[in-house]
C-alpha cells in the first residue's frame, strides 16, 4: 500500500492547494445557508476527486509495471503527456499574472455562488473536481499513478481514499475557520480570498511547473 499512497501524495498536495477551489469555498461560506452549503461543497469535491481518480485507475488497469517491474510503455508515455500538459498550463498561468499594482479579476461564475443553496453547493463541489481542466489533469494523473503501481485492489482503493482526503485539506481550512473562529472568520476569510485571488495564477503556475517537471523526469527515466 505504501507504494500506491506514495505515488498520489504529490498530486493530492497540488490539488489541495488549488486556489480556485479554496476561493469558491470562501464565497459559499458567505451565503445565507453557509452552515450547510460549506460542508456539502467539500463532500461533493471529495467524492468528485475519488470518482475521477478511481475511474482513471480502473481504465488504466493492466497498463502498470512491465517486465522486471519497470513502468510499461503506456505508463511512461502517460507521464510524459501529463507532464507536458501541466507545463503548458504553467506557462499560460504565468502569462496571466496581474502586473504590479493591477488587481486580479475574479471569474464571473464565482460571483454567482455567494448565495448558493446547499444542494447546488454539493453539485458545485463535484463540478469543481471534474470540470476544471487544470485540476482534471492532476486528478487523472493520480489515478494513472495508482494503477501504474500494480498494487492489490485494496491497496489501490486505500491510496485513492488518501488522495481524496489530502486533496480536500486545503478547501476544508476556510470551513474550519468559519466554524471554529466565528468572531474573526469574516475578516480572516476576506483576507484569504483576496490574497488567493491576486496570487491565483502564480500559485497554479508553480504547482503545475513542479508536478509537470516531476512527471516528465519520471517519464524520461522510464524510456
Amino acid at each position: 500500500m505504501g507504494d500506491a499512497v506514495g505515488q498520489v501524495l504529490s498530486f493530492g498536495i497540488a490539488v489541495t492547494l488549488n486556489p480556485v477551489t479554496i476561493i469558491a469555498v470562501v464565497l459559499v461560506l458567505d451565503s445565507p445557508r453557509a452552515k450547510a452549503s460549506g460542508p456539502l461543497l467539500l463532500i461533493g469535491w471529495m467524492l468528485g476527486l475519488f470518482a475521477v481518480a478511481g475511474l482513471v485507475a480502473v481504465l488504466s488497469t493492466g497498463a502498470g509495471a512491465g517486465d522486471g517491474g519497470d513502468p510499461s510503455t503506456a505508463v511512461t508515455l502517460a507521464r510524459l503527456v501529463f507532464g507536458l500538459l501541466l507545463l503548458v498550463i504553467a506557462r499560460r498561468q504565468f502569462a496571466k499574472r496581474p502586473s504590479p499594482g493591477e488587481e486580479a479579476e475574479m471569474p464571473l461564475w464565482m460571483k454567482a455562488i455567494d448565495d448558493i443553496e446547499p444542494f447546488r453547493a454539493f453539485g458545485t463541489g463535484i463540478v469543481l473536481a471534474v470540470a476544471n481542466p487544470k485540476n482534471l489533469i492532476l486528478v487523472a494523473g493520480a489515478g494513472a499513478a495508482v494503477a501504474a503501481t500494480g498494487s492489490a485492489p485494496g491497496d489501490q482503493l486505500a491510496a485513492l481514499v488518501v488522495f481524496a482526503i489530502v486533496g480536500t485539506i486545503g478547501p476544508a481550512i476556510p470551513v474550519g475557520i468559519y466554524f471554529f473562529m466565528r468572531d474573526r472568520s469574516e475578516v480572516l476569510l476576506a483576507r484569504l480570498s483576496g490574497w488567493l485571488t491576486q496570487q491565483s495564477s502564480t500559485i497554479i503556475g508553480v504547482l503545475c511547473l513542479i508536478i509537470g517537471g516531476l512527471l516528465i523526469g519520471d517519464g524520461i527515466s522510464g524510456l
